[in-house]
């Protein structure tokens, strides 16, 4: 899918492109482009003269890979954006391409950005796009109001992550945690480890993206002080999500302690068990000797006598056990 979005009295409207006609009416300071097909390229390249590279989207992590300027003066960054699905949380790697001195080309002044999927930061922007007049003034803020939403989506995650974990602590400090319970919790512990890794990771990714626009000067003075907000607003996040990793070791460490607790019950009760038993067993040993001058042998309530005798000496150690409260 290929979207423009164009700026008329301070507002960003977007236009949906199904044609290359269509594509040359309008000026717009934003293309962006969802799994492109090989003719919206082709119109891309057509109209703007702007070639977009196979590997656009490549999973590189090497910084001269990702954030780079051509000799041609197109800017080139790849970053990693958010998405905090509940049931498969995951990064999409977005490719922007800027041209900010080659004026001799309509790309020039127009920002493009290539993705696999839709995300939720360029829904958020679209909408305030829209709703707020001056929000946007060129290219480079809607680059730079994309990585402010970024890091906004990912602050409200945190939030979400730090609610289900107070739900999760509810339940492990109740008291009263068994196995099947301990298990779920677990699931949803690490659920929420995992999101959290990814949102440093994100913020990381973003952190270095904004710093490659401070130190390329694209930025003016009004712009830069918004990048360095952002950065300082990443900052803030790095700490939080410090704070959630100690919050999800200590309830993971609780939870397992209460896993020990009841496996250590269970193991308890077996001990008792056994120890209460070995005098019978003794009892049993003893009159399976068969010696010829065992008293009881020749008595006819010998054998009741045994078994009432085995009986007790079960009886009693249980007795002693609970009243020193070894079986609660």
């Amino acid at each position: 899918m290929l979207n423009i979005f164009t700026l008329a009295n301070g507002r960003l409207f977007q236009e949906e492109i199904e044609s290359l006609e269509e594509l040359s009416r309008f000026q717009p300071i934003w293309v962006d482009l969802e799994s492109p097909t090989l003719e919206e390229k082709r119109w891309v390249k057509q109209y703007y003269g702007l070639s977009i590279p196979e590997d656009a989207m490549d999973e590189d992590i090497e910084e001269s890979a990702r954030f780079y300027e051509e000799d041609n003066g197109e800017l080139h960054i790849r970053s990693d954006f958010l998405i905090a699905d509940e049931a498969e949380p995951r990064t999409v790697r977005v490719a922007f391409i800027l041209n900010q001195h080659n004026t001799g080309l309509r790309s020039c002044g127009v920002l493009f950005s290539i993705h696999d999927e839709d995300l939720p930061v360029f829904r958020l922007l679209r909408m305030r796009a829209r709703r707020a007049p001056g929000l946007i003034e060129d290219a480079k803020e809607v680059l730079l109001k994309l990585f402010d939403a970024d890091a906004e989506y990912s602050a409200d995650t945190l939030e979400g992550i730090y609610d289900e974990l107070e739900k999760a602590g509810k339940l492990v400090l109740s008291g009263d945690v068994t196995d099947a319970l301990a298990g779920e919790v677990l699931g949803a512990i690490a659920r929420q480890e995992d999101l959290n890794g990814r949102i440093r990771r994100n913020a990381m990714d973003t952190r270095r993206a904004v710093s490659f626009m401070l130190r390329s000067k694209m930025l003016n003075p009004e712009q830069f002080e918004e990048a360095r907000q952002i950065l300082r607003d990443i900052d803030s996040l790095d700490s939080h999500t410090a704070f959630l990793f100690d919050k999800i070791n200590f309830l993971m460490d609780a939870t397992v302690g209460f896993i020990n607790i009841n496996q250590n019950k269970i193991i308890k009760i077996f001990s008792v068990a056994s120890v209460a038993l070995l005098p019978p067993t003794l009892i049993a040993s003893l009159y399976g000797m068969n010696f010829q001058y065992m008293p009881e042998l020749a008595q006819t309530w010998g054998y009741p006598y045994a078994l009432a005798l085995m009986v007790a000496s079960a009886l009693v150690p249980m007795w002693y056990f609970r009243r020193r409260g070894w079986l609660k």
